[in-house]
């Protein structure tokens, strides 16, 4: 697949999910496990822009210089979230299902795996290939394109669209931040549809009629789960006759 390639040591460390859970009860001991479990944690709570190397050594009550005998610099951390998320993709077992069944329940596991973290989603992508279960997942993706009739060539193109779009899609989900709770999200709720009320019907009259699912995901499984079942149906309209 196109992805840019960062040269890194081969490896993604399973932080699970309970890791980033337990944060606070494992501050005791810095390890880089440790640390990328706690930039997670912050990242899903403020978003990627709090996650630096002084404000982790801050959450740790170390000095940044601490940090920095486990990773050289935030460029090095973020590297190291990008490989727990990846880490964190379960996928499924080969099966004798159609390529196409299979291509979407890769997909899901993907999706699954990236969904709780949609500030730090985007990190994934450049890791992909320079780690093992990236690797396993790009030739489990790559093999099923091909069996679908694309070339190499445009097995790749695919492919990198396929997980971007997956990426967006958990980005750039519609309605605020999941790290906006309470009455903060309600308002921002009410002020984005106040917004499209305020439209002139004759004009957009469409963008009215759906203006709360604009707003805000009103059934945000559904959403995944039709959106991934277009990004399919897309690769079959693009097979080879």
């Amino acid at each position: 697949m196109a992805y840019v390639i960062h040269l890194a040591r081969p490896t993604c460390t399973p932080y699970s999910e309970e890791m980033v859970k337990r944060v606070p009860a494992i501050k005791t001991r810095l390890s880089p496990d440790v640390i990328v479990a706690s930039a997670v944690a912050l990242a899903d709570t403020e978003g990627l822009e709090a996650v630096t190397i002084r404000r982790l050594a801050q959450e740790h009550e170390v000095t940044p210089m601490a940090m920095y005998w486990h990773f050289s610099d935030k460029e090095a951390l973020l590297d190291g979230i990008a490989e727990y998320l990846i880490g964190a993709v379960r996928l499924p077992e080969p099966t004798d299902q159609p390529w196409d069944v299979q291509l979407r329940a890769i997909l899901e596991a993907f999706l699954v795996a990236i969904r709780p973290h949609p500030s730090i989603a985007g990190l994934a992508l450049k890791r992909i290939l320079v780690c093992e279960p990236g690797l396993v997942l790009a030739e489990r993706a790559l093999g099923l394109l091909r069996a679908a009739g694309l070339s190499p060539d445009k097995s790749a193109d695919v492919g990198t669209f396929l997980l971007c779009a997956v990426i967006s899609l958990v980005a750039n989900e519609p309605g605020p931040k999941r790290r906006v709770a309470g009455e903060e999200r309600e308002e921002m709720i009410r002020h984005k549809m106040a917004g499209f009320a305020a439209l002139p019907p004759s004009r957009y009259p469409n963008v009215l009629a759906a203006g709360k699912s604009l707003a805000v995901c009103a059934d945000e499984d559904d959403y995944f789960a039709v959106n991934l079942d277009l990004l399919v149906a897309g690769v079959r309209g693009i097979r080879p006759a």
